[in-house]
């Protein structure tokens, strides 16, 4: 998130919802399940598409899925099965605030990403 002194409500959005596409990933970064989080001794790692998730909150809590894609400008996550049935019938995937979910399972077939997160032991 940019720089921000303030601690009003309202700067503090406007600085979220004009920070840069650079610092935006700050803010697609979920909590780790607690064997993940012993594993690679970090709390927290950014969500992308192949990670396995658990939703925590909301109407699709303790439902598991696999994110489908990362919306960045958003900052939304779109997790499978998730979906919400419009006026006419038709389902349409749930955008999921990346903090209401816990990763399960990482998606490490990037190899810059698994020496990132320390390689495990």
């Amino acid at each position: 998130m940019a720089r921000t002194t303030s601690r009003q409500p309202r700067k503090q959005r406007k600085a979220r919802y004009n920070a840069p596409n650079h610092t935006r990933g700050r803010f697609l970064s979920a909590p780790l399940s607690p064997e993940l989080r012993g594993k690679y001794n970090i709390r927290r790692a950014r969500v992308v598409k192949g990670d396995t998730v658990k939703v925590l909150r909301g109407d699709y809590a303790d439902d598991e899925g696999i994110v489908d894609s990362v919306d960045a400008k958003a900052c939304k996550v779109i997790v499978h099965g998730v979906m919400v049935i419009k006026a006419d019938g038709t389902e349409v995937p749930r955008p999921i605030d990346p903090s209401n979910v816990q990763i399960t399972k990482l998606n490490l077939k990037d190899k810059l990403r698994e020496e990132r997160l320390g390689g495990g032991e």
